[in-house]
């Protein structure tokens, strides 16, 4: 959830990334996937400053603004990673950028962003898959966007972001979904917005970011422990990057994306693996169309890199692409999955049933 806060006037450009050949697809259990990203079917809609969160095998692409003008849009869609395939769902009740989106419990969560009239919101909504339908939750705290959402063992962690007056927000705010009740708990070290976020194990990391809305990208990265109520600094992004996605796969937190803020237009194609277990960071090959204001989303190793704007400011993409990660061992299949659904390039049944 990334990217200029201030909206500057530059061309718009529109970039559709079309769908690779099934020959560049690989299966997720193959033991030496091909290094690089490839290009999966494109969303159907071009947008830039997209939330992201996956729900099984379905990744859910919500808010941002639209092409070709720039309108901010509430537009949920997803994404059947088995499938390949896009549907168009239940849009968010208000038009929303920016906005810190999560998954839990088998529902989607979306808090904060930017209006229309660039105002923030403290908004906080739940959306059901099996109803398609949303609900309004109880408001955060304080109005925010380009912040941090997470969610651990039932709770929603909201860190970082911009108000508008305050650009560099340390807050966190945890939300119990049980009671639905917010709670205000320790500070980051280091306020940003603009900043990727995930999740190992039962820790939250915050990446990157930066001070303002053209300030000057940021290396800084913190990881908070929810049982201490504690922020620890750990090693440093190779590349600074503000307006990225973040994802984990085989255990390690994978930053890809992001913009740079010297006025150069420019965006960031830097792929960045982080293992907590060597507190060390590896760089791996740049993405095939580099983007801010993108969604990030990972399932079996395999991560992927959702829309999005290919230069700095309001730019936008279809673009969908993806990576499986070169390290470790192969995930466990998981549970099976229907026979109507396949991995890309696997063998179609024939006749094939229909979606």
């Amino acid at each position: 959830m990334v990217a200029t806060m201030v909206r500057r006037r530059v061309p718009l450009v529109l970039v559709t990334v079309a769908l690779a050949g099934t020959a560049l697809w690989g299966t997720f259990t193959e033991a030496r996937p091909p290094a690089g990203w490839r290009s999966a079917k494109p969303s159907p809609i071009a947008r830039t400053e997209v939330g992201a969160a996956r729900i099984g095998d379905r990744v859910y692409v919500v808010g941002g603004y639209r092409a070709p003008d720039g309108t901010v849009t509430g537009q949920l869609q997803r994404y059947d990673i088995s499938d390949d395939a896009w549907r168009l769902l239940r849009p968010l009740p208000i038009p929303i950028n920016h906005a810190g989106v999560t998954s839990a419990g088998g529902k989607l969560y979306v808090n904060g962003g930017f209006l229309p009239n660039r105002n923030p919101t403290d908004r906080l909504y739940r959306y059901n898959p099996d109803g398609n339908s949303w609900k309004r939750l109880p408001d955060s705290p304080i109005a925010r966007g380009a912040l941090a959402l997470q969610a651990i063992d039932g709770k929603l962690y909201a860190a970082g972001g911009s108000n508008g007056p305050n650009p560099e927000l340390r807050r966190l705010y945890v939300y119990d979904i049980s009671s639905r009740t917010w709670r205000r708990r320790a500070d980051m070290g280091v306020g940003r917005n603009h900043v990727a976020s995930a999740i190992l194990g039962d820790r939250l990391y915050v990446l990157g970011g930066r001070p303002g809305p053209i300030d000057g990208n940021f290396r800084v990265a913190e990881r908070y422990n929810p049982k201490t109520d504690r922020w620890h600094r750990i090693a440093r992004l190779p590349t600074a990057t503000s307006g990225a996605a973040a994802a984990v796969a085989k255990r390690r937190v994978v930053v890809f994306g992001g913009e740079k803020t010297d006025g150069s237009g420019q965006t960031i194609g830097a792929t960045q693996a982080y293992d907590p277990r060597t507190n060390r960071w590896r760089d791996f090959r740049d993405m095939r169309t580099p983007r801010h204001g993108l969604g990030g989303a990972s399932f079996r190793g395999r991560v992927f890199a959702i829309e999005g704007g290919p230069q700095a400011g309001l730019h936008f993409s279809r673009a969908n692409e993806f990576f499986d990660a070169p390290w470790g061992k192969p995930e466990p299949p998981g549970p099976a999955l229907s026979p109507r659904r396949r991995w890309p390039g696997a063998p179609s049944p024939s006749p094939r049933a229909a979606p």
